[in-house]
């Protein structure tokens, strides 16, 4: 979208209808309240969607900020966008790329937009010098003044007012600068900073004084001395803007001066103190570890019961609803029945049911974001994970993942760089989610009931090896690009979090979840559902069909074979593998389903189904059983997980990487099982 200059900036307290900013991009580096700022101003009303060509996300949405003295006509034509933070438009990985090319792009076309920099004041220096850079660009500017509650007191620009220190800083630079405060209940500065916005674009001005003329910023500098002296000027340049400001900020003193007085001695702040613990080689681990634990606390003890409910409304009362309706008009107990109650109705209710599961793991998230906690998480576990390419910052997706792979998905979120994140997310099936453990539980205590502890706890093992395993091979392949890097932290301060931001970014996350994965989970289930209720063999109606004359049936029967080297080669095993895609707690439902007998709910009441069991993977494996049942967990580890896990993966990744995944998951899967049983049957 383009604007035109249509004369000066707007009067304060007046109504600007003429100009219309058009594209706003919001830039910073990370932890500086950037993604907070976003929130505040565009509530409900954004997406993400990725970059052009790429898996680096972006979150879109419409100005709509109350307070901010402006026409609706020109509130609805601006489209803020968030880009992902960078210290620098040096690029260096594809999310800085992403940043640095929106940037010059809206350079190269006056009037399309502004760049609102997000600056920090607890760190201005940092902060200034990718001011530098995007100004140097030719981008209209506009400052937000952030982070001005964690400001150290006795720093340079501590004791002033944010309204004096934007002031100062707004006269050095000679562009608008706006203190900003959106983590309150009430966020301050957003209508001020709508006006800034509308002025730059009607009047675009130059920051004053900028060390290099921006026509060096488009010359191909190739000789590196002459980068290091560019270099050398900008932070010059910083440096005398910091201490102008400093110097501006200072308070008069009547009082006699000290000359050359000493330095008083240093002392540790709370935040050394607290550092001390939680950086340290060996308290920061089990800190680490407690804060995992708690997670899986979350998800499991807190999250559980509001998803059984979830599921008891659903399955309870809307079916019987829906059930009652479709009596009412005569179509009770038929195929549009089942599509709608046993497909539809389904579908929906696994989507809802995951939902207090991703909410709390967004909270939780959110929680050790703000508060300063994460960056110190990834600077403890930084050393565990170099060896498969990646920094710190990826442990914690991938312990979440053994809690369940779906919200692990959404914790790469927090990882800044999209190689890493796609890394972590192709690598997080293989962690063995809780949903996994009940085919575990089931198998061990009907084929090891002497060890069936020793059984799982093998299964878990194992999944941390296919987790090493896959990330050597895949950083030796696809990922040949990702490279053990330092990792570069600025660890920001310690911060109360603020409920209102953090119920802006939960609703907007399990909201992009819900319309990208939730329509994939719903088209799933009724496909199954269709599957299963479309009869190939026998006289049978449509809706009433046993699984075996089904068309859901006849495509086990087809793939079967296939698993005959593995040992588990019968109806039974292949029929509940299929299920296993929609969700691994079905596969014990369908072992029950297709057996006809009870679901068990534990190893002390799985006898009927275990007899079974025991009696068809014997007979599929030439009186090998046990080895086919440890073949058959190898296989539910290690192949694709649910229908929702891979519709997140879609949504943050795109079909290609997705579906390259579920064909290398089925491909490892099946040779690890015959692994597993041609060695287990000769021993």
């Amino acid at each position: 979208m383009s604007c035109h200059e249509t004369g000066p900036a707007p009067v304060r307290g007046t109504v600007a209808t003429a100009p219309s900013a058009g594209r706003v991009l919001l830039v910073g580096a990370p932890n500086v309240g950037k993604s907070t700022l976003f929130n505040a101003l565009t509530g409900a009303r954004q997406r993400t969607v990725n970059a052009p060509g790429t898996t680096v996300e972006l979150a879109t949405g419409t100005w709509q900020s109350a307070g901010t003295r402006i026409s609706p006509s020109t509130t609805r034509s601006r489209t803020l966008v968030d880009l992902p933070g960078t210290y620098s438009l040096l690029a260096r990985s594809a999310d800085e790329q992403v940043t640095a090319d929106a940037v010059s792009a809206l350079a190269s076309t006056p009037g399309s937009g502004v760049a609102v920099v997000v600056l920090d004041a607890s760190a201005l220096t940092r902060s200034l010098y990718l001011l530098v850079q995007v100004a140097r660009t030719g981008a209209p500017v506009v400052v937000g003044l952030t982070m001005l509650d964690v400001v150290v007191p006795d720093s340079p620009t501590g004791a002033a007012p944010p309204q004096v220190l934007a002031g100062a800083l707004a006269d050095i630079l000679g562009v608008p600068v706006v203190p900003l405060d959106c983590r309150d209940r009430t966020p301050r500065g957003l209508g001020a900073l709508g006006e800034a916005v509308d002025a730059v674009t009607a009047n675009p001005r130059p920051v004053r004084g900028l060390p290099l003329p921006s026509c060096c910023a488009e010359t191909d500098v190739t000789d590196l001395a002459t980068d290091l002296a560019q270099a050398e000027v900008t932070f010059t340049w910083v440096e005398r803007v910091a201490a102008e400001v400093a110097g501006r900020l200072a308070a008069p003193t009547d009082g006699p001066r000290v000359v050359d007085a000493p330095p008083a001695p240093a002392t540790a702040s709370l935040s050394d103190r607290v550092d001390g613990v939680l950086l340290h080689p060996w308290a920061g681990i089990p800190v680490f570890l407690a804060v995992v634990w708690l997670l899986f606390e979350l998800t499991t003890a807190f999250a559980a019961p509001l998803v059984d409910l979830i599921d008891r409304i659903v399955h309870g009362p809307v079916a019987a609803i829906v059930t009652w309706a479709l009596g009412r008009v005569g179509l009770d107990g038929g195929w549009l029945h089942g599509l709608l109650v046993d497909g539809l109705l389904a579908g929906v209710g696994t989507v809802l049911t995951f939902l207090p599961v991703m909410a709390v793991m967004f909270l939780a998230l959110g929680v050790l974001e703000d508060s300063g906690y994460l960056a110190r998480a990834a600077f403890v576990a930084d050393r565990a994970m170099r060896s498969l390419g990646l920094d710190g910052r990826a442990l914690l997706p991938l312990v979440v993942g053994f809690g369940c792979n779906l919200p692990a998905l959404a914790a790469t979120r927090t990882l800044p760089n999209a190689r890493h994140r796609l890394l972590t997310g192709l690598l997080i099936p293989l962690t063995s989610c809780s949903a996994r453990l009940t085919v575990y539980v089931l198998l061990a205590g009907a084929f090891f009931p002497g060890s069936a502890g020793t059984a799982i706890f093998l299964m878990y093992v194992t999944s941390v090896a296919l987790v090493l395993g896959g990330g050597l091979v895949l950083r030796r392949t696809a990922f040949r690009d990702v490279r053990p890097e330092p990792l570069v932290l600025v660890l920001p301060a310690y911060q109360r979090p603020r409920l209102r931001p953090l119920a802006l970014t939960v609703r907007a996350r399990v909201g992009a979840f819900v319309a990208g994965a939730g329509r994939i989970i719903v088209a799933t289930m009724l496909v199954v559902w269709v599957l299963m209720a479309i009869p190939v063999a026998g006289q049978h109606a449509v809706g009433a069909v046993p699984v075996a004359d089904s068309a859901y049936g006849r495509v086990a029967s087809t793939i079967t074979p296939v698993f005959s080297p593995a040992g588990f080669g019968n109806d039974h095993a292949t029929a509940a593998l299929i299920t296993g895609f929609v969700a691994k707690e079905v596969v014990v439902g369908s072992f029950a389903q297709s057996y006809a007998v009870a679901e068990p709910g534990d190893v002390a009441r799985a006898g009927s189904l275990g007899d079974r069991l025991r009696e068809s993977f014997a007979a599929s494996s030439g009186g090998h059983g046990a080895a086919a049942a440890a073949a058959f967990m190898v296989f539910v580890l290690a192949y694709t997980p649910c229908v929702a896990t891979l519709a997140e993966q879609r949504r943050l990744f795109g079909w290609r990487p997705t579906l390259s995944a579920v064909g290398a998951q089925l491909v490892t899967a099946w040779v690890l099982a015959v692994l597993v049983f041609q060695i287990g049957s000769r021993l």
